[in-house]
């Protein structure tokens, strides 16, 4: 899948409630051959239907309690390589990349064929890739499709409206059907249309004639309309769209998209991110804000200023600016996770020691592409995390929406008759192009056309799959050593309707990916950071916790010491607790950078926030993201900006700024009048 140019700016961002069911608006089918016969005879027609079945309910998360569709076709490829059926039967996603594909032909099965299957398996989740838009892939041509850049019609009724009517079927009422919409589409318009070193004159057509944006909206509003079908719009990955000036223009472009053609933000029930790409889903060892000497890491050739380093961060950061664009609260993220594990010996077991940007982030990180703008059939990668339900905050699951061992493209030039080209990025001998800072492709020898199956990359997934797969996966040891018990957990902080917590971090052999909370012995969240907030709850009461740490492997360990959070008297919405405050910085010699989280720890939302804080005599800002940010004296003023007016309960922003002069940590912080707790 295709990157944009390196970039050299700055962004951050963060939460979840109830998704809304989309309303019903399909439209009305065409008369039946037998019904239009009937009615021009002057005869009556009585149809007898089938019973159907009773709809499934509408859920907040398809995932959750699901048993997901195994899709027979790559489950009898996969279980045909050595050590393949140790994971065969795992759920893969359907890609719809070409018309032919609804009908299916004598090798894979078309789209009525899978819900028949699924059915038979007694699935109730069923996943697939709606990828066929006119001039698909603008900045890539390993994908490219069927359809013209002007063959919006086409699109609309030779493609979208097959689906619609076969997904509308009673037969398949009480399936949850996820729809993957238009991998790459809408990425490429934010950063391939123009003005960078990755552009393409395709995309600037397609950006010109928006018919990426018809075509998306035109899917959402037709199969949102069907009221088990969960629409995810695809939404790149970090290496994509993590920098500052591209994730809020991304949220604005799938806003753009979301309200053409008829459709709302009620069709979509959430986003995906690396799709068919092979981004860390987390970075165990590496963050952006580690330091080396005092220097920032994100100044690294590998980051490049990036926000992020890894999926999870940039889901649940592109999440908050997403709800601010206005997008429902309640959507969800997926992470595709199916060729991200990179395990195997090579894979980083600690934070490297060096004492060089470059060298301390190139040996932490577990990504170990030669850079992150690489996409096809990458050399030394492994199976992801496996498919999982509700894996941390925000994140509705970890998918396999790429299915391991479909190739991405071939490495030369061959003839075919899916529209599929050559995309150098798939040769191994090619040196790169502004996408991926003129480095070399990384990818595999003699990979066949895009989606066709390419044995020795499923092999080579199989062997550096992280979580490894086992002896019978030949993916190295076997996982069983949890991380150790939390310790120093403590209350931070407490309103009337929250408890705030911090902990001291676990470790483990391999890596703590995420922690589970429990208050009075009920799970509450699992999340990936050492703390968390715990909302919603009664004032004057007495609550206890305890924190247990989790691996990849899904190891477990014992609960933390516990800790008792009482909450504050109704009515005192406000004081010391009701919002809490991180600064971190990098200084030099008269100049500094600092970046700030302020989260609302009360029970209300704290609307169009304005943040005054300490500073030293004689600072002054310079630049600021994500805020307007003022000095007067010893006080330092931060608005908000357009596109994050709000903190709701329980919710964070960030902002930064850089300044000359003297950097000192605030002594005291307050949002909207409310005192932070600093930390």
């Amino acid at each position: 899948m295709s990157v944009p140019a390196s970039h050299t700016e700055e962004h951050p961002l963060n939460v979840r409630g109830p998704v809304r069911p989309p309303t019903p608006r399909r439209r009305p089918r065409a008369l039946g051959a037998l019904a239009a016969l009937a009615l021009a005879a002057g005869t009556a027609l009585v149809a007898v239907q089938p019973a159907a079945a009773a709809p499934a309910a509408r859920v907040d998360n398809p995932y959750v309690g699901a048993t997901t569709y195994v899709n027979p076709d790559w489950s009898a490829l996969a279980a045909a390589e050595p050590g393949g059926d140790a994971v065969a039967d795992e759920p893969t996603f359907v890609w719809l990349d070409q018309i032919a594909a609804i009908e299916g032909d004598a090798e894979k099965r078309g789209l009525r064929e899978h819900l028949d299957t699924a059915l038979d398996q007694g699935a109730n989740l069923v996943q697939l890739v709606v990828y066929d838009l006119p001039g698909r892939d603008c900045a890539a041509l390993a994908s490219n499709g069927e359809l013209g850049p002007t063959e919006i019609d086409r699109y609309e009724s030779d493609y979208i409206d097959p689906i619609a009517d076969i997904l509308d079927d009673p037969a398949y009422a009480n399936l949850r059907i996820v729809t993957l919409i238009e991998p790459d589409s809408l990425p490429n318009i934010v950063t391939n249309a123009g003005g960078t070193a990755g552009s393409t004159d395709a995309c600037a057509t397609m950006k010109a004639n928006g018919n990426y944006e018809k075509g998306v909206g035109y899917a959402l509003h037709t199969l949102g309309a069907i009221p088990n079908v969960y629409n995810y719009v695809d939404a790149a990955h970090h290496g994509w769209l993590g920098w500052d000036s591209n994730l809020v223009p991304a949220a604005q472009e799938f806003k753009k998209a979301a309200t053409t053609s008829g459709a709302t933000v009620n069709d979509v029930a959430g986003f995906i991110v690396n799709t068919a790409n092979y981004s860390a889903t987390t970075e165990p060892y590496l963050k952006v804000t580690d330091t080396v000497n005092g220097q920032t890491v994100r100044q690294s050739k590998w980051l490049d200023w990036n926000q992020y380093a890894d999926e999870q961060t940039f889901a649940q950061g592109l999440r908050t600016a997403l709800v601010a664009q206005g997008f429902d609260s309640g959507i969800g993220m997926l992470i595709d996770t199916s060729r991200n594990g990179w395990g195997g010996s090579a894979r980083p077991t600690a934070p490297s020691t060096a004492t060089t940007i470059d060298g301390f982030v190139d040996g932490s990180r577990t990504d170990r592409r030669i850079h992150a703008g690489n996409w096809c059939n990458q050399s030394g990668a492994g199976l992801g995390e496996r498919p999982a339900a509700s894996p941390a905050a925000g994140i509705d699951a970890y998918v396999w929406a790429k299915p391991p061992g479909e190739s991405d493209g071939s490495s030369k030039a061959i003839d075919n008759d899916e529209g599929k080209g050559f995309d150098r990025m798939c040769d191994p001998t090619y040196t790169g192009n502004g996408r991926n800072g003129n480095s070399m492709s990384g990818a595999l020898a003699d990979s066949p056309v895009a989606g066709h199956w390419f044995s020795a990359q499923f092999r080579q997934l199989l062997a550096n799959a992280y979580p490894p797969v086992g002896s019978s996966g030949g993916g190295g040891d076997e996982d069983t050593q949890a991380p150790s018990v939390p310790t120093g957990l403590k209350v931070t902080g407490t309103t009337s309707a929250s408890v705030s917590l911090s902990w001291s971090a676990s470790t483990d052999d391999k890596a703590v990916t995420g922690y589970d909370v429990y208050r009075d012995g009920t799970k509450v969240t699992t999340t990936s950071a050492a703390s968390y907030t715990d909302s919603g709850l009664k004032a004057s009461t007495a609550y206890a916790y305890t924190v247990r740490a989790k691996d990849a492997a899904g190891n477990v360990s014992a609960a933390s010491a516990a800790v008792t959070g009482t909450t504050a008297a109704s009515g005192g919405g406000g004081g010391t607790g009701a919002c809490a405050a991180t600064w971190k910085a990098n200084t030099w010699s008269g100049g500094f950078q600092a970046d700030v989280t302020l989260k609302n720890t009360g029970d209300k939302p704290l609307t169009a926030w304005k943040a005054t804080f300490t500073v030293p005599s004689g600072a002054s800002v310079t630049n600021a993201w994500s805020a307007t940010v003022s000095v007067s004296g010893t006080t330092a003023t931060a608005t908000h900006v357009d596109y994050n007016t709000d903190i709701p309960a329980g919710g964070s922003v960030s902002f930064g700024y850089q300044g000359t002069g003297t950097y000192a940590a605030p002594t005291a912080v307050t949002v909207n009048g409310q005192t932070c707790t600093l930390s």
